[in-house]
């Protein structure tokens, strides 16, 4: 089970990555392994709409338990079915890189998504959150 305390410290640990780097303000939100909110960030000056794009990488990265960048890939690859599951999902999923799972050997323990920057970007802080917390992400 994923604890709070180790859903802040994937936060903690995203956003310090992300001053390393100078980036945007970040949003970071860890979901549980149902896909509910375990925790979230909003660093001062991220935008109003982040928190719901960062759950939608995240999400996405849950549902389909692949990140968000190889949901990207889906969607382009495969843009019908993409459709499919997003409006299934009542137009929750985002395809673009920044969310990850969050694993302990072969199981899923939730996953985070964040918001704020390139998403290439936001990726690297999400991976660098969730390694610090001693979990993979693939």
């Amino acid at each position: 089970m994923l604890t709070l305390k180790d859903a802040n410290s994937i936060i903690v640990s995203a956003l310090a990555k992300g001053r390393e780097l100078d980036l945007k303000p970040l949003t970071v939100v860890v979901l549980d392994h149902s896909g509910e909110i375990k925790a979230c960030a909003r660093e001062d000056g991220s935008a109003r709409f982040r928190p719901t794009v960062a759950k939608g990488k995240a999400s996405g990265a849950l549902a389909l338990e692949m990140s968000s960048r190889a949901l990207a890939d889906m969607a382009t690859a495969r843009p019908e079915f993409f459709n499919s599951l997003v409006a299934a999902s009542g137009g929750t999923l985002i395809a673009a890189a920044g969310g990850v799972l969050i694993k302990s050997g072969t199981i899923v323990l939730g996953a985070v998504g964040i918001s704020g920057d390139a998403p290439d970007q936001d990726e690297t802080c999400a991976v660098a959150g969730v390694e610090s917390a001693g979990y993979t992400h693939e």
